[in-house]
């Protein structure tokens, strides 16, 4: 099977889950509305611009998500965030790197001096224009569309990455799969299969691949979740991984400490990216975030500067171990 074979393949399956879902969801009577919000006032505004506040346009999307059709469109490139040289010369590895998170810290990680390669399952636009941001930010960027449950994908991406940068420095487990279900009993083993070979074996999948190639100074950061600390009654297998992604980082960074190489990871709250649409029902997006402390989502540009500060041996070098919640205030 070639690689577009198993592209294809890996969103079919996404996509299938997903009408599955909302098929079952659309059967079943007396279903609870959900959270929705907490009846708090406008949003809190903290930053350096005004970010999008709660309602949303409601919005849904087949998976995997396009960041292309997302309405408003996230706010990714922190006009405000000035480079200071702080991945000065390395290359960074970023999976999921073509839309939400992963492309607001590919740019700004080309913002401190990295050179990017990119690692997408399909969303070749979004992709092409992340790479257009990373190169208008002085650096190169190589594009790289597979499947990280495939062990033989995640270590040709690492090849490429080498072959084109002569290096790698930074990898950051960023490529995920959430799908909701209202009830265990609706959890499909195709389902719960999908969630953890994405979020737990990809980011296994990719350090196992990355860490040969890696010493001193370099480091990975991995993409937690307020959902593996505090888990979420509709994303049961989400929360579970995110959890086992924590626990891994953790693991991890004692396992690779000797090398003088770094291993923490982020925690967001709430974040408006294409995940949230190819997820929520529409008119549940549009509350999307409001129940946060903040009472709205976080922009990928609020969150990607976590990204910065533990991937740079100047601003981290004695951070390892470390989940740093990104989550918009107290959540529990």
């Amino acid at each position: 099977m070639s690689r577009d074979d198993h592209e294809e393949s890996a969103a079919q399956r996404q996509q299938r889950i997903q009408r599955g879902q909302e098929q079952a969801e659309r059967q079943a009577s007396g279903q609870s509305q959900g959270a929705g919000g907490d009846g708090k006032g406008s949003a809190a505004q903290a930053g350096a611009r005004p970010h999008p506040e709660n309602p949303l346009p409601a919005q849904h999307q087949g998976k995997p998500g396009s960041e292309a059709e997302l309405r408003p469109r996230p706010q990714f490139e922190a006009p405000a965030y000035k480079g200071s040289d702080k991945l000065a010369g390395m290359v960074a590895l970023v999976t999921g790197g073509d839309s939400g998170i992963g492309r607001a810290v590919a740019v700004l990680f080309a913002r401190e001096g990295a050179d990017v390669s990119i690692v997408y399952l399909c969303e070749h636009e979004d992709a092409r224009e992340t790479r257009r941001l990373v190169e208008a930010e002085g650096r190169r960027c190589l594009l790289i569309d597979g499947n990280v449950q495939e062990p033989g994908f995640c270590e040709t991406a690492v090849r490429r990455t080498l072959d084109e940068f002569g290096k790698l420095s930074v990898l950051v487990n960023n490529a995920a799969f959430q799908e909701h279900a209202a009830d265990i009993a609706e959890l499909s083993h195709e389902h719960f299969d999908e969630t953890v070979r994405t979020n737990v074996y990809g980011y296994f999948n990719m350090a196992k691949a990355a860490l040969p190639h890696m010493g001193e100074g370099c480091s990975i950061v991995n993409t937690g979740s307020e959902t593996g600390l505090f888990g979420s009654k509709q994303l049961l297998d989400y929360s579970m991984t995110k959890g086992a992604i924590h626990a891994f980082t953790k693991a991890l960074a004692s396992n690779v400490a000797k090398q003088g190489i770094r291993v923490n990871a982020v925690a967001p709250g709430p974040v408006w990216t294409p995940l949230n649409p190819a997820d929520r029902p529409a008119d549940k997006v549009q509350d999307f975030g409001k129940s946060s402390t903040m009472g709205r989502p976080a922009q990928p540009e609020e969150v990607a500067p976590a990204y910065v500060f533990l991937a740079s041996p100047v601003t981290g070098s004695y951070v390892s171990g470390a989940i740093l919640p990104v989550m918009g205030g107290p959540t529990s």
